[in-house]
């Protein structure tokens, strides 16, 4: 069995970088930790600050492999832009690459192939306001036709038009998306997401009819998760909590 390769980063990128590179490799490994990854496939992308660079999963690493230094580093266009022994699949950064060219305050993308966003995207009534947890999304929600795998250029104008300035999208017949201005917001998002999906199929599974939540109760939910707390998210407050579970799990997203 072969080794991955180790990178040393020491003294080759600002401190900034490096932050962004420990919080994107922490996403990575508590995705894998909550069941969320895909073997090698589907990708978690991020802007670093002041740049028009992104840091994105070397191609062939799965999810609870990926450390901080082997991360690569690309522009828009998926050019590696560092020293790296690791390429990255050019497919899988289409979807990522058109959501930042437009979405200036989408410093943080995350799409996944998780069953539970896969089946409520392909219902013909999406996601339903059946949850708390749906109330999180279904006001930054929008959605995203299947075309086939994410290689057309011409999708890309497709899906920019459908997201909008939403900050959860459900990808027909794909998966699920989710971007915000911090990996902890993403993340949250989609954790939300993701929840309401699976409480959804689980009352469709029960066979019984379900209490949707009145559209009044809607609004005034989504309000108060708007609350600012001292200028933080939920999902900024709830990152270093995150950060020291990834540390728990294992300490090796840190290489």
């Amino acid at each position: 069995m072969e080794a991955l390769p180790k990178l040393d980063l020491k003294g080759k990128i600002s401190e900034i970088e490096w932050q962004r590179r420990v919080d994107l490799a922490a996403c990575y490994r508590l995705v894998a930790h909550m069941g969320w990854d895909d073997l090698i496939y589907t990708h978690l992308s991020l802007r670093i600050p002041d740049t028009d660079t992104y840091l994105v999963n070397a191609f062939g690493v799965a999810f609870d492999e990926v450390t901080a230094s082997n991360l690569v580093k690309v522009d828009l266009d998926g050019n590696i832009l560092d020293d790296t022994p690791f390429t990255i699949n050019p497919a899988g950064f289409t979807i990522h690459s058109a959501i930042h060219e437009v979405r200036s305050d989408a410093h943080c993308v995350i799409h996944l192939h998780t069953n539970e966003t896969i089946a409520v995207a392909s219902q013909k009534e999406g996601l339903l306001p059946l949850s708390q947890y749906s109330m999180f999304s279904l006001p930054s929600l929008s959605y995203h036709g299947y075309e086939g795998l994410a290689v057309n250029a011409d999708e890309r104008k497709r899906l920019q038009e459908d997201l909008g300035n939403t900050n959860h999208m459900l990808l027909v017949n794909h998966g699920g998306l989710t971007l915000g201005p911090t990996v902890g917001d993403a993340f949250m998002r989609f954790y939300d997401m993701q929840r309401a999906c699976e409480v959804q199929l689980m009352l469709q599974a029960a066979g019984k009819e379900a209490v949707s939540v009145p559209q009044l109760i809607q609004d005034n939910i989504f309000a108060q998760a708007n609350v600012v707390h001292s200028g933080a998210t939920g999902g900024q407050l709830a990152w270093p909590s995150l950060l020291r579970k990834a540390w728990r799990i294992d300490p090796s997203f840190m290489e």
